[in-house]
């Protein structure tokens, strides 16, 4: 079975304080409605995940990003057995590097928080167990399966 295909990245910065941060968005709508998310979303037909990243970035927050400055952090299979069309690939990105101030789009809002004080309890179940290791430089390759309350990861590897 061959997945649809997403993009997620992550756009750091150090803050006022000197802190680390990261820049997320409450989902307005649609899949993870509520959620704090990194930004990104469907690749389109013939779209690189690369180019599909760039486009939701500026999207979702007005921000605008060169390719070139996206750099891979890996891959993440989501697993929805109970709603398999939920169920999806995705590459991941960083960028230290971007143009403009964020703004609220119709997709998300988004702010800024301290990558020591993520709101994991806010999030998607699976961003406790790969993203600070991302925001930190280590890539990832995992699946999570999601369970009947598709909210919960009751498996990965």
């Amino acid at each position: 079975m061959t997945l649809p295909q997403v993009c997620v990245s992550y756009l750091i910065r150090t803050g006022d304080h000197g802190r680390l941060q990261v820049l997320l968005g409450r989902k307005k709508k649609g899949l993870g409605l509520g959620y704090f998310v990194g930004l990104g979303g469907k690749l389109e037909q013939g779209e690189s995940p690369v180019d599909a990243a760039v486009r939701e970035i500026e999207e979702e927050s007005g921000l605008v990003v060169a390719p070139g400055d996206l750099i891979p952090m890996g891959y993440l299979t989501y697993l929805f057995p109970h709603k398999e069309d939920w169920s999806q690939g995705s590459s991941v990105f960083v960028s230290r590097e971007f143009r403009g101030v964020p703004c609220e789009s119709d997709e998300l809002n988004p702010e800024w928080f301290d990558v020591d004080a993520l709101p994991l309890d806010e999030m998607w179940d699976d961003a406790k167990y790969w993203l600070p290791g991302v925001l930190s430089g280590i890539t990832v390759q995992k699946t999570f399966t999601f369970g009947p309350d598709l909210a919960s990861v009751v498996a990965s590897s």
